[in-house]
């Protein structure tokens, strides 16, 4: 044996000694390590630590594992609603959104109509989440979310002022942390609406810092029924409220201090949540933003030197200062629900009626949808919603369940509310010049003009993308990282260290075991990786490469922490990729779900594969933009040879499939019917999505008789006859007798219907003015005249 060879197991064997001997290897390896990490590590304020520790860990923090069990994610019970809350879809919602006229409400009354606001608060709509024995629906997290996403193909007044009573907000509080006295008061006044909640966080100077509010309340003493009582002085300046000008009962946030030291020893008691009704002395609200074109109320809300009982606090006294921790945990639920749900609607709704105007119009004499170039606007469209209705459901599904995904949450919000984005910019594409015009017979312009609103809202998008997904993900989903810092951060030394030590080892082994299995992964194309007993044999593939992805994933992870360490927080681009990638496969997972949920669908295929292949192909990407920006080139070259040893597995999705899906959308399929669920579609051809659908299936009725009226055209048989043109042809073809009556009654109906699709709205040259401004102008045109 060689010198060498000796050397080399002599190593070996020291290495196994120090690592297999904990007290040895708790002196000298996790010791040193223990107190470099203790001396590193930032103080966290208790805000930050509520973020952190508040909801729970779900099918995320499987996906960090890097060996995420598929058998879990398909015994996650599908989603249904009670035959109460179906009956409820049937009847209360359907008529909701009957008694809407999106035009008349957003350009009109810009507000619901009075019968619409007493119908949605007689039926309980505001009450939803309310139990049963309070007065209210005592509904699922899915079934409100279904209420949401149908009303959304409607209106966007009607579904958030549905929505926000059922989110964060009054109610959410004070189930969760009200007294039983607040919550025998207000929660029945809630559930019949005689109550209309409204929820003050964000202030003009901490909008996405939320935790940074300046609105200050201060224990003191004052008069309160005629008693002199120990209460707080709280003022505030708050915008944005959504109800807020018509709600009748105000959650705040604000800052607590107790100066005088009424309630303890404590000054800075911490961030507070109070129930002040509208009309207390000193509350100012009334007046309302318009927040691009969109109607429901929203504005903001003021008050100075505002004297209230300690017993408005949610909770009451005893719950001063915990109101961040409050907020995170219902955000966390909430976040689940509204804007995924409303975004997936307003999808649905474009989806169905896109894909109907792609077939009823025709240019070149060939419907529209059936062009290369509007096909990959209408594979987005259908790709996406279905992607979108499936992350939608089985988020919902995770709040029946009983958690309070925060991580999830925000995925869920992020990748909706930006596929949304996308959905309606490619269907505002596909409309051309109808998309523009605003209008009664514009069913787009307003979800167009109002998509940045989801963007905005409850996160805005891009700090969401930066902070959250990752920055918060990387703590709470890592099997290791937050017991590490719960460790370290132990008042007792030596039980940290202890602690400390065994988390480490474990962090260790498992951040060299994902190394391995990515690498393994890679060089196999991950044939060998075992897909679920109960998947079907069509999805195997992607369950294979999603699990060579989470290995990759959770390797890179553990690696850039090492690598850059505290560094990684403030390098906000990479850990928006990293966010990126455990958003894909999460969106790639309820896709997955979905498809097995409905029964596995075979017409439904090309949505699942062209949807879950973009996102793996966006993943890869996502990878690749990590590592390529890497601050250490070695690094950055041996991450890429072992996540990638033979190059990429994916390119972009296939035009084949992108053809398929673009088809699903401009017939009407099953698929298609599947894909729009829940759609609100009138009866009416007043209505322009309702005229659509009935145009589209006019149109599959005439189209074999238009084929041969362009077969004898192509003969020769009109020629020189000036009639001949796009619009008359039929007339034509009737009088030569190449159509029947009864065939030329069907092409005339489908004519008149297609003409109601594609008319725009015009209006008088005054339109908008005032009765002042008409008269004005109509002096100044006569004087020009004469």
């Amino acid at each position: 044996m060689s010198h060498v060879q000796i050397i080399g197991l002599g190593l070996i064997a020291t290495l196994l000694l120090i690592f297999g001997l904990p007290p040895l290897r708790r002196a000298l390896v996790t010791g040193p390590l223990f107190r470099l990490f203790k001396s590193m590590l930032p103080t966290m304020s208790g805000t930050e630590q509520d973020a952190l520790e508040a909801g729970t860990v779900w099918w995320e923090g499987r996906l960090f594992s890097g060996k995420p069990d598929w058998n879990i994610l398909l015994s996650y019970p599908k989603p249904t609603l009670t035959a109460e809350e179906q009956s409820f879809m049937d009847k209360e919602v359907e008529t909701a959104c009957a008694m809407v006229d999106d035009w008349k409400v957003s350009h009109e009354l810009h507000d619901l109509t009075p019968e619409t606001w007493d119908f949605i608060k007689s039926r309980g709509f505001l009450g939803m989440i309310i139990p049963k024995q309070y007065g209210g629906l005592g509904f699922s997290a899915y079934a409100h979310s279904q209420v949401v996403t149908k009303l959304s193909t409607r209106s966007s007044a009607l579904a958030v002022s549905v929505m926000v009573p059922n989110s964060l907000g009054p109610a959410e509080l004070l189930l969760h942390y009200g007294t039983e006295e607040q919550k025998t008061y207000y929660l029945p006044r809630l559930a019949q609406g005689l109550e209309v909640p409204a929820f003050a966080l964000t202030s003009p100077w901490a909008g996405s810092d939320a935790a940074a509010i300046p609105d200050v309340g201060i224990v003191c003493k004052g008069q309160w029924q005629g008693k002199e009582v120990l209460g707080m002085r709280v003022t505030w300046d708050k915008r944005y409220i959504t109800l807020g000008p018509v709600c009748t009962l105000l959650g705040l946030a604000f800052r607590l201090y107790d100066p005088d030291g009424l309630l303890g020893d404590k000054k800075d008691i911490g961030i507070t949540c109070a129930l002040v009704p509208h009309d207390h002395p000193g509350v100012d609200t009334g007046r309302r933003h318009l927040p691009l074109n969109a109607v429901f109320m929203n504005g903001p809300t003021r008050g100075r030197d505002v004297f209230m009982p300690l017993d408005f606090i949610i909770g009451g006294p005893a719950t001063a200062g915990q109101g961040w921790r409050m907020l995170m945990e219902c955000l966390a639920a909430g976040r689940s629900i509204s804007l995924p749900s409303s975004n997936a609607g307003m999808s649905k709704m474009t989806a169905r009626a896109v894909g109907a105007y792609a077939r009823v119009r025709n240019q070149f004499k060939m419907a529209v949808g059936k062009f290369e170039g509007v096909e990959e606007a209408l594979t987005r469209i259908g790709a996406y919603t279905y992607l979108m209705e499936a992350t939608r459901t089985m988020t919902a599904g995770a709040v029946d369940l009983g958690e309070k995904p925060a991580v999830v949450s925000a995925i869920a919000k992020y990748h909706v509310t930006e596929r949304a984005r996308k959905v309606v910019n490619d269907g505002m594409d596909v409309l051309g010049g109808k998309g523009i015009c605003l209008g009664p017979s514009n069913f787009l312009g307003r979800a167009y003009q109002q998509v940045p609103i989801g963007i905005t809202v409850e996160g805005a998008n891009i700090l969401t993308r930066s902070l959250i997904l990752f920055g918060q993900g990387a703590i709470r989903c890592h099997p290791y990282v937050l017991k590490e810092m719960q460790a370290v951060a132990n008042p007792d030394a030596s039980a940290g260290l202890r602690d400390f030590d065994g988390v480490l080892y474990a962090h260790v082994t498992h951040t060299f075991k994902n190394g391995l299995h990515a690498f393994w992964h890679g060089i196999t194309g991950s044939r060998f990786v075992s897909a679920p007993a109960g998947a079907a044999p069509e999805m195997r593939r992607y369950y294979q490469q999603l699990t060579r992805f989470s290995a990759a994933f959770a390797f890179l992870c553990d690696i850039s922490m090492v690598v850059m360490g505290g560094d990684l927080k403030r390098k906000e681009k990479l850990s928006a990729r990293l966010g990126d990638i455990l958003s894909e496969m999460y969106l790639m997972s309820a896709t997955l779900k979905r498809y097995e949920d409905e029964g596995r669908q075979r017409e439904d295929l090309p949505l699942v594969h062209w949807a879950v292949w973009d996102s793996m192909y966006k993943a890869q990407e996502a990878f690749d933009g990590v590592i390529a920006n890497y601050p250490s080139k070695f690094a950055a070259g041996f991450l890429h040879n072992l996540i990638f040893p033979f190059g990429h597995p994916y390119v972009v999705p296939s035009d084949a499939v992108g053809h398929q899906v673009a088809r699903l959308l401009i017939a009407p399929t099953q698929a298609r019917e599947r894909l729009t669920a829940d759609c609100y579609v009138s009866g009416s051809t007043d209505d322009p999505v309702g005229a659509i659908e009935q145009a589209l299936h006019a149109t599959l009725e005439a189209e074999p008789i238009e084929a041969r009226i362009r077969e004898a055209e192509k003969k020769g048989m009109f020629t020189d006859n000036p009639l001949a043109n796009v619009r008359d042809i039929v007339e034509v073809a009737r009088q030569t007798g190449v159509i029947n009556e009864a065939e030329y009654a069907v092409v005339k109906r489908r004519n008149m219907l297609r003409d109601i699709v594609v008319r725009v709205d015009d209006f008088p040259t005054d339109f908008g003015l005032t009765t002042t401004q008409k008269r004005d102008t109509s002096q100044t045109v006569n004087s020009r005249a004469a």
